[in-house]
């Protein structure tokens, strides 16, 4: 019998000690192994402006393997594309998300007489028009780095083009409501942003801030270092690091921090587990599981995409990994969920 070390061992033994993130190597060979698959049931402006330092390189994406990103204008880094096929898998997203909250679209003791609202990075707008039709007497703006929101809107919705981590250029104590949703890993600074969500809000007005982590985990320890889920969170954490921005906010609890630091008072936050797969027993959270795969299994190299390419791994490489990926969330062998923190805080009158 042979006693020369098994190459591919090796290779997975070196890159856990140095980065965590296992190679190639090993999602090919687990990618190939498919006898237990089975399934599914399913940056360097000036201008002071945010407005004005986009104003000129609106479209002006960046492409890497084809795909599309946001200009990289200002701090602000946002890390998935923002084609067609990420913005089908953001719009599932949103239900998914919907369902976690019971189905509202917020956490904050808003009024129903609230003038103003604002969505920062609304991405495809879908939140913001739910919004804007469950109040339809308020006025609401959602602002994004990328014009990738439909035309057809409620009437009291308009979508703008605004940098987040430049200064905001609405005026002060204006909104009755500011919304933000999922910019983990996009900008450098968060206590810039909350102090400007809290210099744009009408005293007494509240700041929803609602984030996810990277990490997936299980609690039955069905997701282990070895695999591809738990990769996932890594393959964030190390190539943020790379780019200076953080995928950590909710382990850090960096929301209520950085609102507290701003002045926000009444303070509070509910934490979700986003299951991923059907494997639940609880129907609701069977329900979020069966839809967050879809988001995850309708676009996994939209969102890993500039990540990986960060890190120096080659298309074949991040598609062997997506491979193994897909395979596992299929299986029905793993429970993996990830977390959420929705924070929200009031504006002292």
């Amino acid at each position: 019998m042979s006693t020369e070390a098994d190459p591919v061992a090796q290779a997975d033994t070196t890159a856990a000690a140095e980065t965590g993130i296992l190679p190639a190597e090993h999602w090919a060979a687990q990618a190939a192994d498919d006898s237990n698959d089975r399934d599914s049931s399913l940056g360097d402006d000036d201008n002071s402006s945010s407005t004005a330092s986009l104003s000129s390189t609106i479209l002006d994406y960046r492409t890497i393997n084809g795909r599309t990103f946001h200009s990289e204008r200002g701090d602000a880094n946002y890390w998935a594309t923002n084609d067609d096929k990420q913005n089908e898998s953001l719009d599932i997203n949103h239900h998914a998300c919907t369902l976690a909250l019971d189905g509202k679209l917020f956490l904050a003791p808003l009024k129903k007489d609230i003038q103003n609202v604002l969505d920062i990075g609304t991405g495809t707008g879908i939140w913001a028009i739910d919004f804007a039709d469950e109040f339809p007497q308020t006025i609401v703006v959602g602002t994004d780095l990328s014009p990738i929101q439909p035309s057809w809107v409620p009437p009291n919705l308009k979508f703008e083009i605004e940098d987040c981590s430049q200064t905001w250029t609405f005026s002060e104590d204006y909104f009755d409501y500011v919304h933000m949703r999922w910019l983990v890993g996009s900008l450098a600074d968060w206590e810039a942003l909350a102090q400007n969500a809290f210099t744009c809000l009408k005293p007494g007005g509240w700041f929803e801030w609602y984030e996810m982590s990277a990490v997936i985990e299980s609690d039955d320890d069905t997701v282990t270092d070895k695999t591809a889920l738990s990769q996932w969170g890594k393959i964030f954490i190390d190539g943020g690091k790379k780019i200076g921005r953080s995928f950590t906010l909710v382990q850090d609890d960096t929301q209520r921090k950085v609102m507290e630091k701003a002045g926000f008072v009444d303070i509070q936050y509910q934490d979700v587990k986003m299951p991923i797969g059907s494997w639940p027993a609880d129907r609701k959270n069977k329900e979020m599981g069966q839809f967050s795969q879809v988001v995850l299994e309708q676009d996994p190299e939209g969102y890993i995409l500039f990540m990986t390419t960060t890190l120096g791994w080659t298309r074949p490489e991040i598609m062997v990994y997506i491979a193994a990926l897909r395979k596992e969330v299929r299986s029905g062998k793993y429970h993996p969920y990830y977390k959420q923190r929705i924070v929200w805080g009031r504006k002292p009158e």
